[in-house]
Order: structure tokens, then sequence, then C-alpha cells
């Protein structure tokens, strides 16, 4: 049984600006009484996206009220570095739209590893609802890929004990650098709604398709196993 939908575009561009039009409708559609809880991520598509969702909301005069904003994972930086996920969409999308503070939820990257994953836990525990097997849920959670297969900060190679790790995020030690992070889990991205996968980039065509195989260890593939449906965006060259 096939575990994905695979949507190509003719470049990032494209691919941005679809991902932000259908991520608008979601949000748009969510009640200003209830919740939306998004996840976004980083990377080099980030930006495009963020800034084609700001133009989106403009188009329809909206903040998107009842999203509630949080990250797949971040760089252990202050939130003003140049490398911090949560400072490219406060620049590209929050400042812009006018987004109020309070539905904004970044990981505290200025501080030490563990106390950031924890209280980036802490927090989405508190707003979320949980599966059955105690995990929070989130309505969509947007994931890159690296040219390793990486999502979020997850990167191949970790222990089998840290892939099984219920915790909803958790410091870790990237293959690239800036090198400490925090990230989610496989558990909590295999737990959301819906997951979308932006792979943008040159040079990833190879580790997309192995990710696409049955039985893949890469750490897309995992994800893939872990869901039933997982959708992926993308301006590569299959």
């Amino acid at each position: 049984m096939t575990r994905f939908q695979l949507i190509e575009f003719s470049s990032d561009a494209s691919l941005a600006a679809a991902a932000a039009s259908d991520c608008a409708q979601r949000l748009s559609g969510a009640p200003e009484s209830g919740k939306f809880l998004l996840a976004l991520s980083g990377g080099r598509i980030a930006r495009r996206f963020c800034a084609e969702l700001t133009e989106a909301g403009r188009r329809q005069g909206s903040k998107f009220p009842g999203t509630h904003f949080f990250w797949a994972d971040e760089r252990c930086v202050p939130p003003t570095d140049a490398e911090s996920n949560f400072g490219i969409a406060q620049a590209a999308l929050f400042h812009p739209l006018g987004i109020e503070p309070d539905r904004i939820h970044r990981i505290p990257g200025e501080c030490r590893p563990k106390e950031a994953a924890s209280i980036a836990s802490a927090e989405l525990n508190r707003l979320a609802p949980h599966s059955t097997f105690g995990q929070p849920i989130l309505d969509l959670i947007l994931l890159g890929m690296g040219e390793d297969g990486h999502v979020a900060s997850l990167f191949p190679g970790e222990p089998e004990e840290a892939v099984a790790s219920p915790e909803s995020y958790r410091p870790v030690i990237a293959s690239k650098p800036p090198p400490n992070r925090i990230t989610m889990g496989y558990g909590v991205i295999g737990a959301a709604r819906e997951v979308w996968v932006l792979a943008s980039g040159s040079g990833k065509e190879t580790v997309l398709r192995q990710s696409l195989e049955s039985h893949s260890t890469t750490p897309l593939g995992r994800v893939l196993a872990a869901r039933s449906m997982t959708r992926i965006l993308t301006g590569l060259r299959l």
C-alpha cells in the first residue's frame, strides 16, 4: 500500500506557492473559537513558503485566527540569530501579518538544550489533544528534507532508542552546523493529522528516491513508514 502522495512541480518557487496556497485554505478553515496547530520548519524553502503564506493571508485579509504556530525543530541559537528557524518565520510571516505573540510558540533555542526541549514539550502538550498512545496531535506539520534524507533535525544513524523516544521534543547533535538542536521526535510526527514534506533544492533526487522505497531507513523513510499517508511536494526531477 502506498503511504505517500507525490506531487511534482516545475520549480521550487511554484512548489512554495502551491504549498502556501493550500496551507492558507487549511488555516482559513480553522474556527476562531478553536485551534489549528501548525508546525513550521526551517531550511532553504522555509523563507519562500512563509513569504507566500503572508501574501495569501493578505489576499484573504486574514491573520489566520485560531492558528497556533509551533516548530518541527530549532537550532540552539537566540531568536535573533541568522540560523534561527523562528527568525525566518518572524521576518517573513509573523511581523508582516501582525500575528499575535500568544499564538507563536517558539522553541527557546537560547536555553540549554534539555531545558529548551522540556519547555517546548510542555507548551505543545498544554495546547494539543493527545493520541491513545499519549502523543500530542498537531493538525499539520511542514517538513523539509536534507541532502541525507533528514527531516526536522532527525538525522541518519540515530540509535534505535532515540528513534523510539516518546518525548515530544528532544535535544539532538546534528551532523551539520550548528550541531546543537531541538527536534520533534518520530512519534509526534507520526501522530499528526497531516504531514507535508517540501522536498526542494538540487542534489537530493537520489535520497528522495531511496526514501520512497519500501523499508527505507532514511529519516524520511521512517516517517513514511510511521504514517498511513504523507504528502510530498517536490521540485526535484525524479
